[in-house]
């Protein structure tokens, strides 16, 4: 990751990872698409309300896998293997515990977390039911969402994407058996996405039993605090952000709930239209944060080796990527609303009619939103390579330099005469208050009062 041509780089990390963002989002709009043309609208509904949980499992895989991954590719650019062992193994057993403890908090406290999450009346009954059986994935989920990208950073992104296309095909295949087969309705969608989840982390399981590179032994999943706070650090830009989608999605759940009820379309109408049109987003923003994680060990590992010019270059690409794909999706999401909503299957004339206003507004600003998950995780790794004794070096750090190796004289010399300086006045504060400090004591064996 040193010497190669970054576009070549990019491409080789970013298109698996992008991929299996948009796996994710296709499975999750999936379960929508089935349940509204087999079921009803409403019951759509039901996977909007349910999705801010997803969202908050989402973002401590992303807190775990992103963080460990980034600090895996950072101890590893500085050749210190073992740490980058350790980090590893410690996010490993986060994203299984933390998945657990999710899942727990969730079937304990089913129905206040759904009434938290928007929902009313019969779309309350719907959430239940898949909410209920979903909760029993999330460690799944947790799992294989965060040990993507450790197994991307293990540099086998093609394992990575193929673990997350492999549960989303389950899925889908498993959605139409269920629900058009079976005819189990919404919980027969619950039930293949668990399934799906399932066969994705039993996949990640295999890949560090028998495939990886790291060379993980089973006392390194033993979490050690340090590893674990320097993983919280460098995952923290992509967890915070799905934070702020999760208190975003609660805020317009209930408001579009509350307005909804006394509008001609109804609560569950306004609810559901949100769901759809996020899902959508979903997409591009996937594209985005998949360019994004693909950069992450690019930047790790050259900011881990020095190679500061690469880093600037691999952001710089990135950008143009982002604002690219943003532009072009901008002109979809405002051109042609109404064919993309038809596909999911929305029978109710005024809800569609509400559907395309609610579209076009949502998404008026995504030909600029690609550029914050970027760059986010960029000057997160960068505030991490500062924290560790690495920057990127400014102007002066780049002057040319005399036959010695030293910096030009004239730069020099100013900078040794502010430290210069500098020491002068710290002596002189030093000996005064050692002065002062022998004086007060003298004093006081004196029996004497410096008043």
């Amino acid at each position: 990751m040193g010497t190669q041509p970054i576009n070549k780089l990019i491409a080789k990390f970013a298109v698996p990872s992008i991929i299996s963002m948009l796996v994710g989002s296709v499975y999750n709009m999936l379960d929508q698409v089935f349940i509204g043309h087999g079921v009803e609208d409403i019951a759509m509904g039901a996977t909007t309300v349910a999705f801010p949980i997803v969202t908050v499992c989402m973002a401590w895989a992303l807190l775990c896998g992103v963080g460990g991954a980034s600090n895996f590719n950072l101890e590893s650019g500085r050749d210190e293997h073992s740490r980058a062992r350790r980090s590893a193994g410690s996010a490993l057993f986060l994203l299984a515990a933390g998945g657990v403890l999710i899942m727990a908090a969730v079937l304990l406290f089913l129905r206040p977390i759904l009434r938290f999450c928007g929902a009313t009346g019969q779309l309350m009954e719907y959430s239940v039911t898949y909410a209920g059986i979903t909760a029993l994935g999330l460690p799944f989920f947790a799992v294989s969402t965060g040990g993507a990208h450790l197994i991307r950073a293990d540099k086998s992104p093609r394992f990575s994407m193929a673990m997350l296309i492999s549960g989303a095909v389950l899925n889908t295949l498993l959605d139409i058996v269920f629900i058009f087969v079976l005819d189990w309705g919404i919980a027969g969608a619950a039930w293949s996405t668990v399934i799906g989840q399932a066969l994705s982390a039993l996949l990640v399981v295999f890949y560090f039993i028998k495939k990886q590179k790291m060379q993980l032994k089973w006392r390194v999943l033993l979490p050690v605090w340090r590893r674990c706070m320097g993983i919280f650090s460098l995952g923290s830009a992509a967890s915070v952000n799905q934070v702020a989608i999760f208190a975003v999605q609660i805020l317009m759940n209930n408001q579009l709930a509350r307005y909804g009820a006394q509008s001609a379309y109804g609560a569950e109408i306004a609810v559901t239209v949100a769901g759809v049109v996020g899902k959508v987003a979903m997409l591009y923003l996937g594209i985005c944060i998949g360019i994004s994680q693909g950069c992450q060990p690019i930047w790790g590992f050259n900011f881990g080796a020095g190679n500061f010019d690469r880093v600037r270059e691999t952001y710089r690409k990135a950008a143009v990527l982002c604002l690219g794909v943003g532009t072009a999706c901008f002109l979809l999401f405002q051109l042609f609303p109404g064919r993309i909503i038809a596909l999911f299957g929305m029978h109710n004339g005024a809800g569609v009619a509400f559907a395309v206003r609610y579209f076009r507004v949502f998404l008026l600003m995504t030909f600029i939103n690609g550029l914050q998950p970027m760059s986010s995780g960029f000057f997160y790794v960068h505030r991490q390579g500062e924290a560790r004794g690495r920057h990127i070096p400014h102007a002066a750090d780049r002057l040319p330099r005399s036959a010695d190796g030293s910096a030009p004289a004239a730069f020099r010399d100013g900078r040794h005469s502010r430290r210069r300086a500098h020491c002068r006045h710290r002596c002189r504060n030093h000996r005064d208050y050692l002065r002062s400090a022998a004086f007060a004591k003298n004093a006081a064996n004196r029996g004497h009062s410096l008043a």
